[in-house]
């Protein structure tokens, strides 16, 4: 199954290799990758693999540490909802 992990918030040194280290911890593997910079504002889009059977809440929970520590905002979704939510 593939995710989207979305990081917004004030721009600083290491959110990118704060989220992807948080993100290997739990195994998810980034296969694409986007960010973007407006005067200091951050936003990151990943698409990662997610191994069978993990817990998206515990998933949540854990990138919601990683970026409390970094100081944004991490939000995990599966691909499917993601897409349904994000379609006009």
């Amino acid at each position: 199954m593939h995710a989207i992990i979305t990081t917004t918030g004030q721009d600083r040194v290491g959110i990118i290799a704060g989220v992807a280290q948080a993100a290997a911890e739990r195994d998810l593997n980034i296969v694409d990758l986007s960010q973007t910079l407006m005067e200091n504002f951050f936003t990151m889009i990943m698409r990662v693999e997610v191994p069978a059977g993990a817990d998206m809440g515990a998933l949540q929970e854990h990138l919601t540490a990683a970026g409390d520590k970094l100081g944004v905002v991490v939000r995990i979704q599966a691909e499917d909802l993601f897409t349904a939510m994000n379609e006009i």
